[in-house]
């Protein structure tokens, strides 16, 4: 497939808000692909690059290259030289990707050029792609939606199924099976406000507690087990107690899901930084398990023995889980029959925080266990943290914000009457409020740099934060995670904004 009619589409798509149009489009493009080109089109349709980041920034997207008259490109032959891109490292790297580079545009037409300097930046941005490429391979293959839906769930893979189905058609769909030992994409959870909300919308549920560790999936054939992350990464070697814990249970095949997470010696959660550099860690496991032991604890069973479950409602699941797994290694819940219960999930919540934990995950006791999609019958409830915080400075945005200050550096007082940086966002912002922000912080930059512009500390903006956590990046030694804008206070003077020590107070998990 020429880069060209891929580049052609993605615009169209782009283009058009009805999902009905971007699902025709993208069944036409697929009927003209090779089942080879799939696993290229797909994550280029939605802004990913398959090799992942490539260290190809817009210093070496600036130097001008005349475009091609004609396409030629294929997409394979894209792939080809980026992957090659990738490689490059080491002295001269830099000259080494420039030439690359350079051929790769000189070699596309101006849409191409265009394209490619989308992707190579991550400025293409399709939003929820996968979820209209999957109704777009059930139209150019004839296949039913829901059945493709299942066989990317239980795959982990939208290209794996894609190229199965283009080059063997509907019949392709029965190799997808869940199978203990390979592992299927989470079932994810939308937000809601309160406990009340989610009674409200769920009725008859079950309050779970809402861990800050590292979703994981446990599979276990006799005595063989694998732990995968939510992204289906492969971490069994690096939590060897997992794995005896797995190993400890009665059943000899299984596949559960939950989250492992690392606790002080006063019971309580360690910070979800810790937990997470433990996981990560890949040298001297045995050193880090000493020092940063992690438990699982398990809140669903997709397989028990030679039973799918998915399709059982969770109350069903549960039960299951409960016969095989003992109590102190599930997460900690109760169930509630309706609204009329609402005191008592909201009491359970109220308990949750004081135990350490961030919240709540309220779950429909009917529903089915919906793989890799964040289904409305899962409603996660935890307290919104918000702080005053002073704009430091602003970097330009790309992509559609190009021209406009996007990404703010967040300030809080410090003792000395400064501002300590706390991190960045660009979350959270209207169109309106980015043309606001732009002409206002340019009224107040003291300096203009090619990133953007450093400005006089006083625009005090309201930001919404999950959490704090430990960094030697920025000098009050933390940084918020999941820093959104929820409206900018200029009601308030930069000397009433928030103060490192307040921060620092309402968070002491993190610690010194």
């Amino acid at each position: 497939m020429l880069l060209a009619r891929l580049a052609e589409v993605s615009r169209e798509v782009a283009a058009t808000s009805a999902r009905s149009r971007k699902t025709a489009l993208l069944a036409e493009l697929f009927r003209e692909a090779d089942a080879d080109d799939v696993p290229i089109v797909i994550p280029y349709l939605a802004g990913r690059l398959p090799q992942g980041r490539l260290g190809v920034g817009w210093k070496v997207l600036a130097r001008g290259v005349p475009p091609a008259a004609a396409p030629s490109l294929t997409v394979r032959e894209v792939d080809a030289r980026l992957s090659e891109l990738g490689k490059v490292s080491g002295p001269g790297s830099q000259t080494e990707r420039v030439r690359i580079v350079g051929e790769l545009m000189g070699a596309a037409t101006e849409g191409e050029q265009r394209f490619l300097r989308g992707l190579l930046t991550g400025e293409v941005r399709q939003g929820a792609l996968d979820a209209v490429a999957v109704e777009g391979l059930a139209a150019a293959t004839g296949a039913p939606a829901a059945d493709v839906r299942r066989a990317v769930m239980l795959a982990g893979s939208l290209q794996t199924v894609a190229q199965a189905l283009l080059a063997d058609g509907p019949a392709a769909l029965e190799r997808f099976r869940l199978t203990v030992g390979r592992p299927v994409l989470p079932m994810l959870a939308h937000s809601a406000s309160s406990v009340a909300e989610a009674v409200d919308k769920l009725g008859g549920c079950a309050v779970e507690e809402k861990l800050d560790g590292i979703r994981v999936q446990v599979h276990r054939d006799g005595d063989t087990v694998r732990i995968h992350t939510r992204t289906l990464d492969d971490i069994t070697d690096r939590l060897p107690e997992v794995t005896a814990a797995a190993l400890g249970l009665p059943g000899e095949r299984f596949i559960l899901d939950g989250e492992v997470i690392s606790f002080g010696a006063d019971g309580r959660p360690r910070s979800f930084q810790e937990t997470a550099g433990r996981v990560g860690s890949r040298v001297d496991v045995a050193t880090a398990a000493e020092a940063v032991p992690v438990s699982p604890v398990f809140f669903d069973a997709l397989s028990v023995g030679d039973r799918d479950l998915l399709d059982l409602p969770f109350s069903e699941r549960h039960a299951e889980l409960a016969r095989l797994v003992p109590e102190p290694m599930r997460v900690r819940r109760t169930v509630v029959s309706g609204p009329q219960e609402v005191g008592a999930a909201e009491d359970f919540l109220a308990r949750t925080l004081e135990r350490g934990h961030e919240g709540v995950v309220v779950k429909a006791l009917d529903a089915p266990y919906s793989a890799g999609r964040r289904g409305a019958s899962w409603l996660k409830v935890k307290p919104v943290h918000t702080l005053d915080l002073v704009v430091l400075a602003a970097e330009w945005g790309h992509g559609r914000r190009t021209g406009k200050l996007s990404n703010l550096h967040l300030g809080a007082r410090t003792a000395d009457g400064g501002f300590a940086m706390l991190g960045k966002t660009f979350k959270g912002m209207t169109d309106a409020m980015l043309a606001w922000q732009t002409e206002r912080l340019r009224e107040l930059a003291v300096d203009e740099k090619g990133w953007g512009v450093l400005v006089r500390p006083e625009l005090v903006v309201e930001i919404a934060y999950d959490g704090l956590q430990r960094s030697t990046r920025y000098p009050a030694g933390v940084t918020l995670r999941f820093a959104r804008v929820v409206r900018y206070r200029e009601d308030k003077r930069p000397e009433e904004a928030d103060t490192v020590e307040t921060l620092l107070a309402a968070h002491p998990e993190v610690g010194p």
